[in-house]
Formats: structure tokens, C-alpha cells, sequence
């Protein structure tokens, strides 16, 4: 017996990632079962707080016949959001000057006008909490979790982290080649500003010679000593892949005299080894290790970058199920009544939790991982608590 019909939205957060037409397929598919009405809002929540910049007004009918030949592999049907948040919209004011603004009521409003009963949205760390607030001002919402870190809290996996995984290690694999063909160490940076989950299963993956992630700080100097160890004239070469956020100890060097134009910039455009990643820190990470081995190891390196640019390419079948079973359980999730939770997969379940517990919340890789015993124990080298060695 079908449910009372209800009109449901789909929206997605800010970021790439592959796949994402699987989540609307699931979604779609399972509403159209219970005869629910499917619309999509495009990019976030810009097609609805910004009707005038789509020629379709910003919203997408996401109709059974559209939904059945939907492409789970293709470009989002939806697009994603420019990281606008509802609560601090930029907007230029009668002074021609930039200002935010909070517009969440004026979001809610326009929902409740296009009678959208709830929303299913496909967001990362910073949407749950967003979304979070709106349930509290009326908003009915299931979230999906959404990172190609696998950074977030309450899940074990993340829908877009294991399209990026397979990414990564494709192209560590080509870097790990050159490395050997060229006889130098490749120092490699992946994602993970504050989870090393990344460069930790990408490493394994690809047989690196160390790694380092945020939660472990790594001192260079006992790196140095390690990759001593392995390169040599009849290995000399190496691979050490590196997390984005990864905390390293170098010797202290002398404190240079600071100008006063230099002082007034931001903090971090004081280091020597970072003015150029003030703004941008991708790439900060590979450019400090790869400049410091070389210096301690006397063995000539070179940085890499790969960074956001894993994000792209074909969505793995893993992302695709994923995809699908959590926009299943998101439209039962609404069925049941439920209302700001979050889609949560621990193997082998799927099921919901409320937001309060996912948000401010980092899943970070702990110092007991099964993926740190695996990297010692396979000669790769991940700092003090995944070696042997203090």
C-alpha cells in the first residue's frame, strides 16, 4: 500500500565527488515506490535562494522516466553547492559592499512555497551542521554523509572516499614508477588536512616507504635515518606519501629577523618554507618534507602534488551501491518519520543517527588502527606509534 504522497528535494553540498547520481538514483527509486513526488534543487541551495540564474527557475523534476535512465557514473544531475551556507549568504548591499546575511528564513519559506515536505541532502562535515540548525528552526531533513577524507564522525565510511581511494592509488602507483625509473624519492601529497585515512590505506596500498598523517607527528630526522635504510645503489629509490594536514619535527633553526611589513601578514607568512601556501596550503606539506629529506639524506627528491585532483575520474562499484543504499535509506528514514539524523553505514548496517552526534566531530585515524599495525608490519614507516622504534 502506497504511503500519502509527499514531495521530497535533493540537494548536494559543495565539493566533487563521483557518483553522486547514485545517491539521487537511490533516492528517486525508492520515493517513486511509494509514490512519492522527487524534485532536485541545483547546486545546494543556490536553485532555490537564487531562482533567476537557471533557465528552469533552479529546481529539477526528478520524474520516475527521468530517474529510471539516470546515469549512476555520469556529471551530478544537480550540480554541487559554492559552499553557501543559508545562515551567511554573501549579498551586496545598498553601498555596493559585500556583506553576509542570514537567509535560512527566507530558504525555509521558499520550501514551504514549493510544498517540499522534506530534504534529503548530501553533505560534508560543515552541511551536517548546517543542516543541523535548520532542523531546528522547522526544517524536516535526512543528510547523507558525503567526504573524500572519510573524516566524518559516526560512520565508517564516507559515500565518495573509496572513488578517491582508487584514484589516488592509481596515480601513486605511476608516481612509485617514476620514482624508480628516475632513481629519486617521490614525496607524494594526498588529502587529509585533518585525517590521514588517505594517505594511510593509499600507502599501504601502493607499498610506500613512509607515511605521514595528522595524527601522528612525524620527526624528519628519524625518516631520514629510516629511508637510509632502504635506499641504496641496488634500491635507490623511494616513496613517501604524505597527508596534507601531516605534523612534522624538524631540527629548530635560527629565528630570522622579521620586517615589520612581514609582521603584519598572516602568522603563517612568516615561516620561510610556507609564504606561497597562506591562502592555498595544498602542496605545503610535499614541498617542507621533500626539501628537508633532501637536505638530511642527501638523495635528491621531488614533490607531488596530487591532492584535490583524485576527486575526479569514473566512481568505483563500491561508491556506486553505497550511493544507491543511502539514498534507499534516506527516503525510509523520512518514511519512519525520522527527522534530522544522518545516514550512517557501519558495516554491515545502515541505519540513522541524530546530527547532534556526528557533528564538530573529526573521525580521526586512532593510534590502535588495524592500518597502522598493518604499515609496520609491512616495513612501511608511520612515526613512533605505528614503529618500533621511539
Amino acid at each position: 500500500m502506497k504511503q500519502n504522497k509527499k514531495r521530497i528535494a535533493i540537494a548536494v553540498g559543495a565539493g566533487f565527488v563521483p557518483a553522486i547520481n547514485a545517491v539521487v538514483k537511490g533516492a528517486g527509486l525508492a520515493a517513486t515506490n511509494l509514490g512519492w513526488e522527487v524534485i532536485g534543487i541545483r547546486d545546494g541551495f543556490a536553485g532555490l535562494l537564487h531562482p533567476d540564474r537557471y533557465p528552469d527557475g533552479g529546481l529539477v523534476d526528478l520524474s520516475p522516466k527521468l530517474i529510471e535512465v539516470l546515469d549512476t557514473t555520469s556529471k551530478s544531475v544537480l550540480g554541487q553547492s559554492a559552499r553557501e551556507d543559508p545562515f551567511y549568504v554573501r549579498t551586496i548591499n545598498e553601498y555596493e559592499m559585500i556583506e553576509e546575511v542570514d537567509m535560512s528564513d527566507e530558504l525555509l519559506n521558499k520550501l514551504k512555497a514549493e510544498n517540499i515536505d522534506a530534504v534529503i541532502a548530501v553533505v560534508g562535515g560543515i552541511g551536517l551542521s548546517v543542516f543541523y540548525e535548520l532542523s531546528k528552526k522547522g526544517l524536516k531533513s535526512v543528510c547523507i554523509p558525503r567526504s573524500v577524507e572519510n573524516d566524518i564522525s559516526s560512520t565508517a565510511v564516507s559515500f565518495g572516499f573509496n572513488s578517491t581511494l582508487s584514484h589516488n592509488i592509481e596515480m601513486l602507483d605511476r608516481a612509485h614508477e617514476a620514482a624508480r625509473a628516475a632513481r629519486k624519492i617521490a614525496v607524494v601529497e594526498v588529502i587529509g588536512e585533518h585525517a590521514g585515512w588517505m594517505a594511510l590505506q593509499t600507502g599501504i596500498a601502493v607499498g610506500a616507504d613512509a607515511i605521514l598523517i595528522p595524527e601522528i607527528p612525524m620527526d624528519l630526522e628519524k625518516l631520514a635515518e629510516r629511508l637510509k635504510e632502504k635506499v641504496s645503489l641496488s634500491r635507490p629509490y623511494g616513496l613517501v606519501v604524505v597527508a596534507q594536514g601531516a605534523k612534522v619535527i624538524r631540527k629548530t633553526k635560527k629565528r630570522e629577523h622579521i620586517s615589520s611589513l612581514k609582521a603584519t601578514l598572516s602568522p603563517l607568512a612568516t615561516d620561510e618554507t610556507s609564504s606561497e601556501y597562506v591562502i592555498q596550503t595544498s602542496g605545503k606539506a610535499a614541498h617542507v618534507v621533500a626539501t628537508e629529506l633532501q637536505l638530511l639524506i642527501a638523495d635528491e627528491t621531488f614533490p607531488l602534488v596530487v591532492g584535490p585532483w583524485a576527486r575526479g575520474g569514473r566512481p568505483t562499484a563500491i561508491d556506486r551501491q553505497l550511493g544507491m543504499a543511502y539514498g534507499a535509506e534516506a527516503v525510509q528514514a523520512l518514511k519512519e518519520d525520522k527527522n534530522g539524523v544522518m545516514v550512517s553505514f557501519m558495516p554491515p548496517d545502515i541505519k540513522c543517527i541524530p546530527l547532534a552526534e556526528s557533528i564538530n566531530k573529526i573521525r580521526t585515524v586512532p593510534a590502535g588502527s588495524e592500518f597502522l599495525k598493518i604499515a609496520d608490519s609491512i616495513g612501511i614507516y608511520v612515526g613512533k606509534e605505528g614503529g618500533k622504534d621511539e
